[in-house]
This record gives C-alpha cells, structure tokens and sequence, in this order.
C-alpha cells in the first residue's frame, strides 16, 4: 500500500465520520466508522504482563478469582472513557494538558516517571514477544527478541501513513488474540459452572490469594493506556459544536465498553483456560515458559501453540502501542519528539539489558509491574483532575456521581497496587 493510499484511508475514516455527524450516514456503520481508539488502548489490558498473573490466579485458585479479573475490567472502562472524553473535548492530551496547567518542575518530574514507566511497560511486552517467539521456534530468547524488534519496527512505521491503518492492524493483532482464546476454552475441559460462579461470588481463599488478586487490580489501569486514549481521541474527528461532540462522545463511550469488554473475556478466558488445565496436579504453575511445557503433554501440541501464538500476537501489538505512547508522553511533556528508530532503541534497551544481565524472564515482568505501580497516580490523578473543572472540560465536565466513582476506583486501584508494591519489595 503507498502512502498516499494509506494517508487516503485516514481521509475517508474522516470524511465519513463528517457524514455520520451531519446525520447523512446512519446505522451500525456509524458505530464503526468511529471505531478504534479504544481498540488500540485495549491492548494494554491483554498484554505479556497478563498473562502471567492469569496463569497463577486459575492454576492456584481455579476459577474463584474470576470475579476480580471482571471489577478490575470494569474500573479500566471508566478510566479510558475519561481519557477518551479529554481528548475529544479539549483537543488536547493529557500530557500536553499537563504541561499547560501545572508548574514547570512539577511536569518535569511527571515526564521522568510517566517515561521510567513507558519503558517498563515495554519491558514487560517486549519479553512477551520474544519469550513466545522463542519458545516457538525454539530460538535463543536474544534472538527471539531481535525478531521481536524488527517486527514491532516495522509495524510502527504504518503509524505514518494514517491513523485508520495502524488501527486496522492492531484491531487484527487484538483479533488474533481473541480466537486463540476462543480456541483455547474450547480445547480446554472448562467447568463452565464454577466459571459463571467464580465471576459473580467475591471470594479470597488465603493470604497468597489476596496478593494474585492485587496484581490482577493493580496491572488493569496501565499509565500508558490512560495517556494513549487521550491522544488518539483529540483529533480524529472534526466536530464544529457541542451537539456533535456529544455524539462522538456517545460512538466513544460504545467503543470502550465493546473493546474492553473484548479485552475482560479475553482475560477470564486466560484465567479459565490456566483453571482447567492446571489447578487439578499443577496447581505450582507460575511462568509463562512452565504453562506452555505443561499445556503440551495435558491438552496436546495444539494448545500449546495457540498459547504461544496470542503471546506473540500479544507482545508484538502491546509492544508497538507502548512505544506509540512512550513518543507521546515526551512531546506532550517536554516537546521532544525522536525519530521511531530512536524511540524503540529507547525503550527496547532495558530489555537487552535484563537479559544480558541473566534475569529470570518471568521476574523481570513482575518487577515491572512494581515500577507501574509506582508510576499510576501521576495519570490517574491528573485525569480526575481535569475532567472535574469547568476552565477545562466546560459544560462536559463529569458530575459528582461520575466523579465519586472515579475517585473510589482510583482508591481501590492505588491502595492495591500500594500493597503489591510492599509486598514486592518485602517490607
């Protein structure tokens, strides 16, 4: 595809989103014409770093934690309908909101952290990638992570000829990653009674319980999905008056419940596959190279491939995300925008480090959720703020019932992620 074709599919994504806010396009088209941010923010909430908290949570407690992987869902959906609604109704992103209301060394120190974050965010989805690809091919993690590079490289160069096409290519990685998991319950013997009980009966079993159920809370609301969302929303449909923002609101709003309802079912489905395959004699299985070795001689080699490939599909489409938000937090916060090249060498660096240095794959991924945790207040918080003033939001301000809810959830979020960072660091 050249790119004045590309650039041409963005231009009529565009002009059509014009013809559904004139009232001249209609129907189920309408909602699709104004699909994908939310698809491409959705991938935060499926990526590596998942998947290791789903394996523990269903081989060691079955299908009882369900019910936390379905709140923690419903949190994420708030959070990235606010994020979308900022971008839509200020023309600006968070980052650059940031920059415009807070003091100079206040933004300079919320770059440095939302940047720590970015890269271990592409830490964790980076050796996602490269762990599938690895054991796939039986490669040397070093190199399944150069293929990772190389691939993630070239998807991220699509970014320049649109956004519709980048969106359509990440909303195939997501679909991909949906049928692998589709396939999976299938092949898998699912208890579908637990399944439905597990997900409507809140229930902590032990202490060891409560700490898988902080990691699958405190990974939902990711720092760089709440910054991403914000930016793919402020100007991708032009809107001349309050009535049709409030439309594309409402397009926006049905994205986000549809996607990251995609996203939650992908995670329980995650969860129900670990459930059935190893809480019964494999209860111990905790690390992603473990599941796959384990899923062979249980539901055969095509269980076990279907897992590698939604990893890889997982890491590559999480780790090309990560980057696109990495780039947008430093022009946001600081003006700088690097070449793509130079961007991924950034943020790819301290995985090759990681490796280099012999660190456990599956341990890096968990001290990289510790870093995120760190990290989360910075956007939550920034969020809140600015979708609760009237010098911002205007008459589209959230009101005091939407508002309560955030607040509870950013709670409930930063108290868990609080107690998963004391944990980690053993105090």
């Amino acid at each position: 595809m050249s790119i004045s074709s590309s650039a041409s599919l963005s231009s009529r994504a565009q002009s059509a989103m014009s013809a559904v806010l004139d009232g001249t396009l209609k129907g189920p088209r309408a909602l699709l014409v104004f699909a994908g941010p939310a698809v491409v923010a959705s991938v935060a909430y499926m990526d590596p770093g998942n998947y290791a908290t789903n394996i523990q949570a269903g081989a060691g407690y079955g299908y009882t934690l369900l019910w936390v992987v379905l709140g923690a869902n419903l949190i994420a959906m708030l959070f990235q309908a606010l994020s979308a609604r900022l971008g839509i109704v200020t023309g600006y992103n968070l980052t650059q909101l940031c920059r415009m209301h807070f003091p100079r060394p206040v933004v300079w120190v919320m770059w440095a952290v939302s940047e720590v974050a970015a890269m271990a965010t592409d830490l964790a989805e980076f050796l996602g990638g490269a762990i599938g690809l690895s054991l796939l091919f039986g490669l040397p993690l070093m190199a399944g992570m150069g293929v990772t590079a190389v691939v993630t490289y070239a998807l991220l160069l699509i970014e320049g000829r649109g956004f519709r096409p980048m969106e359509l290519v990440i909303g195939a990685l997501v679909g991909v990653i949906g049928l692998c998991y589709l396939a999976e319950v299938l092949i898998a013997p699912v208890d579908w009674g637990a399944a439905g009980l597990g997900m409507i009966t809140p229930e902590l079993g032990d202490t060891a319980a409560l700490t898988i159920a902080v990691g699958i809370i405190g990974a939902t609301v990711m720092p760089h999905a709440i910054y991403l969302h914000s930016g793919l929303t402020q100007h991708r449909a032009a809107v001349k008056n309050d009535a049709e923002r409030r439309r594309v609101l409402q397009f926006s709003n049905i994205e986000v419940i549809a996607a990251l309802s995609v996203a939650g079912m992908i995670n329980i489905a995650m969860v129900m596959m670990a459930a059935s395959a190893f809480h019964d004699g494999h209860a111990e299985v905790a690390e992603i190279e473990t599941a796959y070795h384990t899923l062979t001689p249980l539901l055969g080699g095509a269980a076990a491939g279907v897992f590698l490939l939604s990893l890889i599909a997982s890491g590559v489409s999480s780790s090309v995300v990560g980057t696109m938000a990495g780039q947008m937090i430093m022009q946001g916060f600081i003006h700088i925008r690097l070449p793509i090249w130079l961007r991924r060498v950034v943020t790819m660096a301290p995985a090759f480090v990681v490796v280099g240095m012999g660190v456990n794959p599956t341990q890096a991924l968990v001290y990289s959720q510790v870093v995120l945790s760190i990290a989360l207040p910075v956007p939550m918080v920034a969020l809140i703020l600015f979708s609760s003033r009237r010098d911002v939001m205007g008459a589209f301000r959230i009101g005091p019932v939407l508002r309560g809810l955030a607040l509870l959830g950013a709670t409930l979020v930063l108290s868990l992620n609080f107690v998963l960072l004391w944990d980690a660091l053993g105090l």
